[in-house]
């Protein structure tokens, strides 16, 4: 595994399963984009939700990075997953209650009136054609559901500096102990993250931590201007099985394919993706819906609003 792949594949096989039609559901778990990354590639939907709203135990190697929630095939059956998996544990003292959270109430509400920023890079990021056009024809259908959409070209600043640290530093603590019996047997990317990890400085870790809280505040600031922030999931199409990396992406930041999803599990914001189209030879492509921190509700509205405007549940990929 690269450096920032193995974010991405933690809940790859629940979203094969789901969109196999093995299961109609799935946990999946996200400390840069497990649940999204690998719904996106697979065609189903997938919500990270704010951070605390599910209880997390036993602690995750990735810390506060990493979120819990439902993988499905359609946005209602996430709404009543998320209603289960929803409130606090004595085990995860950071888990909360959800007040008021009633995902399933206003589901069908729509979202007319909304402020919606559509950012096709967030400002950093170098995105495949197929993929944002795909994301853009799919961010203007919200103009057609009744919402105020708004081009924002830039969020914010690459936030993979900050991210890394907390990613990495978590990675090492939980497996550098275990290199000396078992580096053979690792995968030599996992290796490799363990590594840069143990070479990490308190000082690098408190750096890191304010910065964090700096990037935080600079996102609850942008929502204060827009209810929905809408991306593209990923920067790439579905690449072949086995793949580290977009084979033709051979230079930029090693996070460069994943630069949407890890912003968010800093920030704690609930954020999802929706089947938005397909390439040409047919493979799936996602579009990230990003809310205020506890407005996953909202973020649930506004998929089912985007589902029954684009419906995906009737495509399913040929199981050999």
């Amino acid at each position: 595994m690269e450096p920032g792949s193995e974010s991405g594949r933690l809940s790859g096989g629940a979203a094969a399963a789901v969109a196999a039609g093995l299961a109609p559901l799935a946990v999946g778990t996200d400390g840069g984009g497990s649940i999204r990354i690998p719904g996106s590639f697979c065609g189903v939907y997938g919500l990270k939700p704010t951070y605390g709203v599910v209880a997390v135990y036993p602690a995750s190697a990735s810390g506060t990075l990493s979120h819990a929630g439902p993988m499905t095939w359609t946005v209602r059956d996430a709404a009543l997953m998320l209603q289960a998996m929803a409130g606090p544990d004595d085990r995860d003292p950071l888990s909360f209650p959800a007040a008021g959270a009633g995902y399933l109430a206003n589901l069908d509400a729509g979202v007319r009136g909304l402020r919606v920023a559509w950012s096709p890079t967030l400002g950093y990021a170098t995105v495949h054609p197929e993929v944002r056009a795909a994301a853009e024809t799919a961010a203007r259908r919200f103009e057609d559901l009744g919402c105020r959409v708004e081009l924002v070209e830039q969020v914010f600043e690459d936030p993979d500096p900050i991210w890394s640290p907390f990613f990495h530093g978590g990675i090492a603590g939980r497996l550098y102990g275990y290199l000396p019996e078992w580096r053979s047997r690792m995968d030599p990317g996992l290796v490799q993250v363990i590594e840069e990890g143990a070479r990490l400085s308190m000082l690098d870790f408190g750096r890191a931590a304010f910065a964090r809280a700096a990037f935080t505040e600079r996102v609850r600031t942008f929502f204060l201007d827009y209810d929905l922030l809408l991306t593209p999931t990923l920067a790439e199409p579905p690449f072949a099985a086995g793949q580290e990396q977009p084979p033709e992406r051979s230079g930029g930041s090693r996070l460069a394919w994943v630069a949407f999803t890890y912003p968010f599990n800093l920030t704690g914001n609930p954020a999802a993706t929706v089947p938005c189209g397909f390439t040409r030879d047919g493979l799936p492509i996602g579009l990230q819906i990003v809310g205020r921190r506890l407005g996953d509700a909202t973020v649930l509205r506004a998929s089912a609003a985007f589902e029954a405007a684009m419906p995906w549940a009737g495509r399913r990929p040929p199981v050999k």
